[in-house]
């Protein structure tokens, strides 16, 4: 219930927050002058300011929304040795990669998982689940920990809001145009924008947004493999492996929401589910690593 809230309330605050924005730039109607044909500049600052406002909005919830969907505790002051490896291992790993070292917290689940969201490289939270930590030795978490840690530093929380923000201004701006080619031509509406319009652009915008999915996707997929080899060079590569054969074994749930992208394991899909997939199969990274070597 609470996951829906804050669903509900992010983009409740994305709607308002760019309504205003589009009002303060003049840009209010895509239809032009006459009222019959599209203004496509306008139409194009529309579908900009939704697809990359709405992305970069979410990005800079994205620690606070984590917190509150995993009810991750970020450690302030180590109460035991456990915290205290961790904040020192990521302060480490931080020096090495010559960034600020992130919020550490750790989250109730009895799945081994962990993820690393934020802002930007120097604004970051990495956090790890109680599962991750009863499951795994500390050669494995220290590799888990690189391999967000990695994530971090190739900036791949911004990398993945701008493709977001890319694909989302096309399916918007083309969606849009196909509506308006329905309710012109088909339906000969000759001024303003009948039901037709709405139907067809919403229609358009789900398989838009269907094919644009996939693009994200693979760009996700590709950060994975990109980590897991940050992750080995932090770490050492046998470490990595060995946390990734740890996973497998375990076949640990993906996380709530869009943090499913960013955590150190995904949802194993087959077929055509596969191009939906934001991680690679364990067994292919582990071959990577594994041929790098």
């Amino acid at each position: 219930m609470r996951r829906v809230f804050l669903f509900l309330l992010t983009n409740l605050a994305v709607v308002l927050v760019l309504g205003v924005v589009l009002r303060l730039l003049g840009v209010d109607r895509i239809l032009d002058a006459s009222g019959t044909g599209l203004n496509y500049q306008a139409l194009l600052i529309f579908a900009a300011v939704f697809g990359f406002g709405g992305a970069f909005i979410s990005l800079a919830m994205s620690k606070w929304m984590a917190k509150q969907a995993t009810g991750a505790q970020v450690i302030t002051q180590p109460r035991n040795e456990t915290e205290r490896w961790l904040l020192a291992t990521v302060e480490r790993q931080a020096r090495q990669l010559g960034i600020r070292t992130p919020e550490v917290a750790i989250f109730h689940s009895p799945d081994p998982n962990a993820f690393a969201t934020g802002m930007s490289k120097n604004s970051s939270l990495v956090a790890v689940s109680t599962g991750l930590l009863q499951h795994m030795n500390a050669d494995e978490v220290e590799a888990v920990l690189g391999h967000e840690m990695a994530h971090v530093a190739n900036g791949d929380m911004v990398t993945l809001a701008l493709v977001q923000g890319v694909v989302n201004t096309f399916v918007i701006f083309f969606a849009r145009i196909v509506g308006h080619f329905v309710d012109r031509v088909l339906l000969r509406n000759e001024e303003g924008h009948g039901i037709g319009y709405f139907l067809t652009s919403i229609v358009a915008e789900i398989v838009f947004g269907i094919l644009a999915s996939m693009i994200v996707a693979w760009v996700s997929r590709q950060r994975e493999f990109r980590a897991d080899a940050g992750g080995a060079q932090l770490a050492g590569r046998a470490k990595m492996i060995a946390a990734l054969e740890r996973l497998r074994a375990a076949h640990p749930q993906p996380l709530p929401g869009e943090l499913a992208a960013f955590g150190i394991s995904g949802l194993r899909m087959g077929g055509l589910k596969a191009l939906f997939a934001t991680h690679p199969p364990l067994e292919a990274r582990i071959e990577a690593l594994r041929s790098a070597a």
